[in-house]
C-alpha cells in the first residue's frame, strides 16, 4: 500500500484536463495578443478601451471556466507543476545580517528615491528626459531587495497587516 505520492497527485491526462487547460491558454493569449491586436487596428480610443475590457473580462471569465472543466485534481496538478518551476527561484527563509543589511537598503533606496524626487527633481541630471528608466530601475531595485531580504522579511511585512501580532526581538 506504500503509493508514490508524486504520482497519486497526477491526475490522468483525460479529456477534461486538456480542455481546461486549452481554455486557460485562450484565457491568457486572449488580453496578451488581442488587445495589442485590437490596438494596430486603428480603431478609436472608445472602441479600444470597450474591447479591452471585454477581452479582459472574458480572460478571467474564461479562467474561472478552465479551473471548473479541469476539476480541483486537475487544478491542482496545474498549480504543483506551475509552483513547482518557480520554487526553486523562491528566497531563502533565513538570511544573514549582510545580506539582510543590504536588502533593506536596496528596499529603501528606490522608496526614498521616488520620495525626494519630488522636490529635489532640478538636481538630478537628466531626470525630465529619462523618468521612465529612473522609475523601471527602481521597481527592479525593489524587487530584487525583496529576494535579496528573504522569507522571514514576507512574515515581517505581513505582521503588519495582523492585529494580534506581536514583535519578539531575540535576546542577547
Amino acid at each position: 500500500m506504500n503509493q508514490d505520492t508524486s504520482t497519486a497527485a497526477q491526475p490522468a491526462m483525460g479529456w477534461r484536463l486538456k480542455v481546461g487547460i486549452a481554455i486557460f491558454v485562450i484565457s491568457v493569449l486572449l488580453p496578451v495578443a488581442g488587445i495589442p491586436l485590437v490596438a494596430t487596428l486603428g480603431f478609436s480610443g472608445a472602441i479600444l478601451a470597450s474591447v479591452s475590457g471585454v477581452f479582459l473580462v472574458a480572460a478571467e471569465v474564461l479562467g474561472v471556466l478552465a479551473v471548473a472543466v479541469m476539476g480541483k485534481p486537475g487544478y491542482l496538478y496545474i498549480k504543483g507543476r506551475v509552483f513547482g518551476i518557480f520554487r526553486h527561484y523562491a528566497p531563502p527563509k533565513a538570511v544573514g545580517r549582510a545580506r539582510y543589511n543590504m536588502g533593506l537598503v536596496m528596499f529603501a533606496l528606490p522608496i526614498l528615491f521616488g520620495w525626494v524626487t519630488l522636490y529635489v527633481s532640478d538636481w538630478i541630471p537628466n531626470l525630465d528626459e529619462n523618468m521612465l528608466a529612473y522609475a523601471v530601475g527602481g521597481d527592479m531595485l525593489l524587487l530584487a531587495s525583496l529576494f535579496v531580504l528573504g522569507g522571514d522579511f514576507w512574515d515581517k511585512v505581513r505582521s503588519l497587516f495582523v492585529h494580534d501580532a506581536v514583535a519578539q526581538f531575540a535576546e542577547k
